[in-house]
């Protein structure tokens, strides 16, 4: 089980580098069609539910997961590339 610290010291880390997030034409496809947005900025969607106060970030490997807004937001923890999103199930 992941500690609390943990997640505090991944979501600051995450925080720190918000304006290094970015992602593929084929993510943001990806993104929009898994979520169903309208929004033509599924970047900055995806920044504004990572800086929501009820976010959750965790690690697996080489990528984060930010738990928020019942969805899921998986991105790379080296390139800060935004792989997918989708909702939670």
């Amino acid at each position: 089980m992941i500690s609390l610290f943990q997640v505090i010291r991944y979501m600051e880390e995450l925080f720190a580098n918000l304006e290094k997030l970015h992602t593929t034409q084929l993510g943001a496809m990806r993104i929009k069609s898994n979520l169903s947005l309208d929004t033509g900025q599924a970047v900055d969607w995806c920044k504004s539910k990572i800086s929501a106060p009820n976010a959750i970030v965790t690690r697996s490997g080489k990528n984060w997961y930010i738990d928020a807004d019942h969805c899921i937001i998986t991105v790379n923890a080296h390139s800060y590339t935004i792989i997918t999103a989708h909702r939670k199930k």
